[in-house]
């Protein structure tokens, strides 16, 4: 696939390298000389110093030939005018980056795909949804649902109380004797384990699970993990992400919202309904105590700071709060946050990308997922009819070491792999991968 990225920012530079692992033809386009110098000297693709929205660079990237152009500027107004004019260079898809949750309205988005832009991502968005995500479903880590819940992923730590440390997979399955549930990934010291029978779940372990939703608490309970119900929260940071959690958050919470610009207090304060804003520094205890942080049942950091945001879940979780969320926008941080305790982390980056990605694979893709703790992916593809994969049983097929069949949603109902089970077409199967298997796992859906 030929691919044009504009833009070598987080995004843009994020997505050139997980393109680059695979078969696709990448030209990355940016004015800034020296990030162009740095990601040439790592990455395997052409660079071209240039402007995202000039037609003579745009014609030098041969964004006439693209089978997809990714618009990843810090500007708005830059990918939507670039991507229009790379549609009409010749494009065949088309996708931009935009901060403005107008263009998302249907008739909006029409509008402009009837212009030439094909899809829009908005990372802010999508990192809120995950806030969200995370604050419905306690005790769970990095929960994401497909098929409108019909299957669910989740991520949940064993724990000393739990009735299955030091057992097999094989051991749990015959101990418990269910099927509405599957281990698909293990991470262990910084390693993620492509879990079969043999492997055993240790304390302290990530466990990654797929589920049917009614049988969350049922793995919970087999984790040694309570569920707990969060009636009240704080938000440290007035970003974008902060706002939107508030906003959708603030009639089933009780909620506070620490901003420390004083004019984006005020402005915040207009534009929220019941949420409390408070303007001061959520890094000042005195403050957080005085706010009653130690009553708080979770406490979600978004600044655009990523240390002030792991600091600051740390603190308020020293404090007594059982749920901390940060945001971590360098991927660097993301293993050091997980190992040192921070509950659940959220990456622009990560999730725009993952968005994005999905649209560069030959397999009918209907989601894509970057997990934020681990170098994997879930996907959720559609069995194409005579694919290997609807060939016989999946204890038969010759299926990626280092990839697993989780669950299968089919018309209404959402089915728990096993061996015995014979994938139809049409079915829509999520597949937890490691990226080095991701081209085989399209290949066998084909």
């Amino acid at each position: 696939m030929k691919i044009v990225i504009a833009g070598a920012g987080a995004v843009g530079t994020h997505l050139a390298k997980m393109f680059s692992h695979q078969d696709h033809d990448i030209v990355l386009i940016d004015s800034d000389e020296e990030k162009l110098k740095l990601i040439d000297s790592h990455l395997d693709l052409l660079t071209i110093e240039g402007s995202c929205s000039s037609i003579k660079d745009l014609k030098k990237a041969n964004a006439k030939n693209a089978d997809l152009f990714i618009a990843v500027t810090e500007s708005e107004e830059t990918n939507i005018t670039s991507s229009l004019l790379a549609k009409k260079l010749g494009s065949k898809r088309t996708i931009a980056r935009i901060n403005n949750q107008e263009y998302l309205i249907p008739e909006n988005k029409e509008f402009l795909k009837s212009l030439g832009i094909d899809e829009f991502v908005y990372p802010e968005r999508l990192a809120a949804k995950e806030v969200i995500n995370y604050l419905s479903r306690s005790g769970t880590r990095q929960m994401y649902e497909f098929s409108g819940g019909k299957l669910v992923l989740y991520g949940i730590k064993i724990s000393s109380k739990s009735v299955i440390m030091d057992k097999t997979l094989s051991e749990v399955s015959q101990l418990t004797g269910d099927n509405d549930y599957r281990a698909v990934a293990i991470k262990r010291d910084g390693e993620t384990i492509i879990p079969r029978g043999h492997n055993r779940f240790m304390r302290g372990d990530l466990i990654f699970v797929i589920s049917k939703p009614e049988s969350i608490e049922k793995v919970m309970d087999l984790a040694g993990k309570r569920k707990y119900k969060i009636k009240k929260a704080m938000i440290l940071g007035g970003s974008r992400i902060g706002y939107k959690t508030a906003s959708e958050l603030e009639h089933t919470l009780n909620l506070k919202l620490i901003e420390i610009d004083k004019n984006k207090s005020i402005k915040l304060a207009d534009s929220l309904e019941r949420a409390l804003v408070i303007n001061g520094d959520g890094r000042d205890l005195d403050l957080l105590r005085e706010e009653g942080i130690q009553k708080m049942d979770a406490f979600v950091a978004v600044t655009g700071n990523s240390e002030t945001n792991i600091l600051a879940c740390l603190l308020a979780s020293k404090m007594g709060v059982k749920r901390t969320i940060a945001e971590v926008e360098n991927i660097d941080y993301i293993e050091l946050a997980d190992s040192i305790g921070v509950g659940a982390m959220i990456n622009k980056k990560l999730l725009a990308a993952s968005y994005i990605y999905r649209f560069t694979m030959d397999a009918d893709v209907q989601h894509c997922k970057w997990l934020t703790v681990l170098d994997a992916e879930v996907v959720e593809l559609v069995a194409q009819a005579n694919s290997k994969i609807t060939l016989d049983k999946l204890k038969d097929i010759d299926f990626p070491d280092d990839a697993n069949i989780g669950g299968i949603i089919r018309g209404d109902e959402g089915l728990i792999a096993m061996g015995d089970t014979q994938i139809q077409e049409g079915d829509k199967v999520v597949v937890f991968t490691l990226p080095s298997a991701i081209k085989k796992v399209e290949k066998i859906f084909k």
